[in-house]
């Protein structure tokens, strides 16, 4: 492994008259003769007495990359060379996830996640950005519980491991723009102000425990594109490595927010726009987070809901996964129209309901003007999902082909020139591909060219303490990149209308789409005629 950090062990000749270079010359000496040039920071400084001593002479060194040159970061005495770890850090607007590795081997030590502090300040970013603004106490607050957050993950580590955050050398964290900002202490207002200048996009390496994460070298954060384009979609760039193919390829990370990514070596189109909470579960009333007890997928068989819950548990709600294979079930078994509006003559399990939340329903109910009624079905004991969950759904997956489809309006390309279409995320990794295509939300290409990128932020994190030279990477893939203004482009609103039909109101679009629900159509026929 070439990473961002070294760990040497050195074996030197004591001080003598006739030899009586320094201790920080004899270091740095032993270091040049393996070809590395080098420095020390003040720490490593104060310890070289009495440590090299002691040792005889026999020490470990830790070097750390600053973005221009090695850095000494500390030394210990015997060799220690073999226990060389640093982190891989997704700072995500809900949840944290951080792997430690082995920086000799590559070996993932583990991996595990946290919910992101900040949550208590406010579900969306939104609301927490208007709780510090100008408030530089109330920023504080808020960057300290975002290392928190951090701290907490590396803190589990340590639990499982016994390798502590002390016992590792270099840090390298991907997240959005305004996750970073948070992190180091800065006013994300300027995020969703015009003329939407960051405070800084590329805060490049810096000292751990300035950051407040008390690694021995330094924290890399990943450089943004823009505001609404950040770290974590660079990180992504990093890990499929779409800027040296030869092929065009798609990176789309589609969460509440989604981010586009179009090119290959030569070009980088980049765009990003708001897609909704529904995706994650956010506003569908029995909607939760894909934890043990929800439901994350769904079949439809003989007018029976087929449920698989995680962790096996009897079903408390629904996860994005499971959200999308129940509109595509309900859509190819003819309980709802192209629209998404329900068909109650299709089953007996479409119920009228009172529901709450006025802002969202018609029809009054008279005898409780606080509650309005809707259709529903009931896929489980207790559970519905409602006409306004699957109008939301709609909305949202019609976003998202919108971003696609404007992208491809700008660049000329279309979706057959596309090679490889990348989803990243927890909801890219977990959602069935079939599904996606059904209510057209992924575009319908062929399977196997529709790639689960996972938590590509994640992986990207990792390849670069891994991989040093992908910092040059990152410069050139940045220049290369333009940044498409998506509600300038012609016809926006009009590619947004058209979205918003199961698949697409141009069924030309989505041929295999046309023939799933022939042959469920077929298939329905012919069990009534053997009746």
């Amino acid at each position: 492994m070439d990473g961002i950090s070294k760990k040497l062990y050195l074996t030197m000749e004591k001080p003598t008259e006739e030899d009586s270079r320094s201790s920080q010359r004899r270091i740095l000496d032993a270091l040049d003769a393996l070809g590395i040039k080098a420095a020390m920071t003040l720490p490593v400084l104060r310890s070289l007495y009495p440590l090299c001593d002691r040792a005889d002479w026999k020490i470990t060194a830790s070097l750390a990359w600053d973005g221009s040159r090695w850095m000494v970061v500390r030394l210990e005495a015997g060799d220690t060379s073999n226990c060389h770890y640093g982190y891989a850090v997704d700072l995500g607007s809900t949840t944290v996830v951080t792997r430690l590795i082995n920086c000799t081997t590559g070996e993932c030590m583990g991996e595990t996640s946290s919910f992101n502090g900040q949550i208590a300040y406010g579900t969306d970013i939104l609301t927490r950005i208007f709780y510090c603004k100008d408030q530089p106490d109330k920023l504080e607050e808020l960057r300290r519980t975002t290392v928190d957050s951090i701290l907490d993950t590396m803190e589990k580590l340590r639990a499982d491991t016994g390798i502590a955050p002390e016992d590792c050398i270099q840090t390298v964290i991907s997240g959005n723009t305004t996750m970073i900002h948070f992190l180091i202490g800065i006013d994300a207002f300027c995020v969703f102000s015009t003329p939407y200048a960051v405070r800084a996009d590329a805060p490049d390496f810096l000292p751990g425990r300035e950051v407040g994460i008390p690694v021995s070298g330094y924290v890399y954060c990943y450089p943004g594109k823009s505001n609404y384009l950040g770290g974590d979609i660079i990180s992504g760039m990093v890990e499929t490595e779409i800027y040296k193919k030869e092929e065009v390829c798609a990176f789309f990370d589609i969460g509440t927010n989604g981010e586009l990514v179009i090119g290959n070596r030569e070009f980088l189109l980049c765009g990003a726009g708001a897609a909704g909470p529904a995706l994650e579960g956010g506003v569908v009333r029995t909607g939760m987070r894909a934890e043990p007890g929800a439901v994350e997928r769904v079949q439809i068989k003989d007018g029976a809901f087929v449920l698989d819950v995680i962790g096996g548990e009897s079903p408390r709600g629904i996860c994005g996964s499971g959200i999308v294979d129940m509109i595509a079930e309900l859509f190819v078994s003819g309980w709802i129209d192209l629209r998404g509006k329900f068909h109650p003559e299709a089953s007996p399990l479409i119920q009228r309901r009172c529901v709450e939340d006025p802002a969202m329903h018609t029809e009054m109910d008279d005898a409780d003007p606080d509650h309005r009624i809707e259709y529903a079905v009931e896929y489980g004991p207790g559970l519905y999902f409602y006409q306004s969950d699957i109008d939301e759904f709609v909305r949202t997956k019609a976003a998202a082909y919108t971003m696609v489809e404007c992208m491809l309006k700008e660049s000329g390309i279309t979706m057959d020139d596309i090679s490889e279409f990348y989803v990243a995320g927890a909801f890219g990794k977990h959602v069935s591909k079939e599904s996606a295509v059904t209510i057209g939300m992924y575009p319908d290409m062929p399977r196997e060219r529709i790639i689960n990128a996972g938590n590509a932020s994640l992986d990207g994190a990792q390849k670069l303490l891994l991989h040093k030279d992908r910092l040059e990477d990152i410069d050139g893939l940045l220049e290369k990149m333009i940044y498409i203004q998506f509600g300038a482009v012609e016809d926006f609103l009009h590619i947004m209308v058209a979205a918003q039909a199961l698949p697409h109101t141009d069924l030309q679009r989505y041929p295999s789409v046309v023939n799933r629900l022939s042959q469920r159509q077929q298939s329905a026929e012919n069990k009534r005629s053997d009746l």
